[in-house]
């Protein structure tokens, strides 16, 4: 039975996308994708309880693709959000354009400072390139499309994007994270807002690997992945005690690992999980649906809204006094570098078969809850939406925008069955 159902999912879409190759970055073949995935995944945790994140199919590894080229449908919806302003980082942005140029000179000066031989740490170049010569393989395999750079092009790349960021990272250290002397305080929000975009990763792997040989003894035992979280956090929640790092983060860029710092806690999980399955068993009784009822009308239907202090995507529903039901939901703050924050990582979900949409659940919620510039109105009144766009309408326009040709399944939603419930 499970040698079968691994049939269906590597036999059936690859032979479709083989066929009609065209249909690849389709919205029906996206949605069809993930209905077969979520089918296997009910098999196998019926066979063996089996976790496909942590199993390997017929004794093979994983699949290492990790970064991606947008599709187009979705890229179409809003194009420069996925294109980085000032900066390349990796292989498909490499070299493009006048207005990258720039950067690639500061990117230079930063490698040939980091290998100068004044420098503390010691660090010999033959060293550092040997090491990156051995993960050039695995690091090209982390990228979808193939590479059409020589070794040696990929190489290079590798270690002046990897030591530019490496550096960047731990000259803003040296300044508790507020600014870097070696670039101009404008470029600090766009570098940010570019370092995080689906399609302009370095494998973590590679950082991490450059970070370890040219850390010296005299430097702090602050990781990179902190250090990385640290240089990301103005993306994050404004309320400090919402900042914390969590333990519970994958790595495989950083885009990633931003992603899966903002996750529900495992306990939120196994809360979820079991919700899913205790209303999966209904069946057809249960009256499943992907949207929520908006802000005002759920005041009209006499819920409670109220800020709640948890993590982002934590959304909770319980019955508050006299029955009343209380929806308690963690602030939302809205600038101009949230749409391209949130739209990444739903490409993100989107493209990789091994992440559950937890960012595209919560913004499918969002979207049901704000239908007008009323519905911002009343949630900034309380106080779960703040924004710094000018008008409560741009901010309605920008949330529903956000799930605009998205592929989703409203039984992967960890919120499903909480919006069910909102809806009776």
């Amino acid at each position: 039975m499970k040698s079968n159902a691994t049939q269906v999912v590597f036999v059936f879409v690859p032979d479709l996308v083989v066929l009609y190759p065209a249909m690849r970055n389709t919205l029906f073949c996206r949605l069809l994708s993930q209905t077969i995935t979520r089918t296997f995944h009910s098999i196998t945790e019926k066979v063996d309880g089996g976790d496909l994140q942590g199993s390997n199919w017929g004794g093979k590894e994983r699949h290492p693709v990790c970064i991606y080229k947008v599709p187009m449908d979705i890229r179409g919806v809003e194009p420069k959000a996925y294109s980085p302003r000032i900066i390349s980082i990796g292989p498909y942005h490499h070299g493009e354009e006048e207005r990258l140029q720039k950067m690639e000179k500061l990117k230079k000066q930063s490698f040939h400072r980091l290998f100068q031989s004044t420098q503390p740490n010691g660090v010999k170049l033959d060293t550092v390139k040997n090491a990156m010569e051995e993960l050039e393989q695995e690091a090209r395999s982390c990228y979808e499309d193939e590479i059409k750079i020589s070794r040696e092009d990929f190489v290079e790349m590798m270690l002046v994007d990897g030591c530019f960021v490496i550096e960047l990272l731990r000259e803003l250290k040296q300044h508790i994270f507020r600014y870097a002397p070696s670039i101009q305080r404008w470029m600090l929000p766009t570098l940010r807002r570019d370092m995080i975009m689906l399609e302009n990763q370095l494998a973590f792997c590679v950082l991490q690997k450059l970070f370890d040989l040219t850390s010296c003894s005299t430097e702090s035992n602050t990781s990179l992945r902190d250090q990385a979280l640290h240089f990301f956090a103005p993306l994050r929640q404004r309320d400090p005690t919402l900042n914390c790092i969590s333990k519970e983060v994958t790595r495989r860029h950083f885009l990633d690992l931003f992603r899966s710092n903002i996750l529900p806690t495992v306990e939120e999980k196994n809360k979820r999980s079991d919700s899913y399955k205790n209303t999966e068993t209904k069946g057809m009784e249960t009256n499943l649906t992907n949207t929520m009822r908006s802000a005002t009308e759920l005041g009209e239907a006499g819920f409670i809204i109220k800020k709640d202090k948890a993590r982002l995507l934590h959304i909770d529903l319980e019955k508050g006094r006299l029955n009343k039901r209380v929806l308690k939901i963690p602030p939302l703050y809205i600038d101009d570098y949230k749409g391209t924050l949130f739209r990444n990582m739903v490409a993100f979900e989107q493209c990789h078969r091994e992440c559950k949409p937890y960012v595209t659940s919560y913004l499918f919620f969002f979207d049901g809850l704000i239908n007008s510039a009323e519905d911002v109105e009343l949630l900034h009144h309380k106080k779960v939406i703040h924004h710094s766009l000018g008008r409560d309408k741009e901010v309605a326009k920008l949330v529903n925008s956000l799930c605009k040709e998205i592929a989703f399944d409203g039984y992967e939603s960890y919120l499903q069955k909480f919006v069910a419930d909102a809806n009776k």
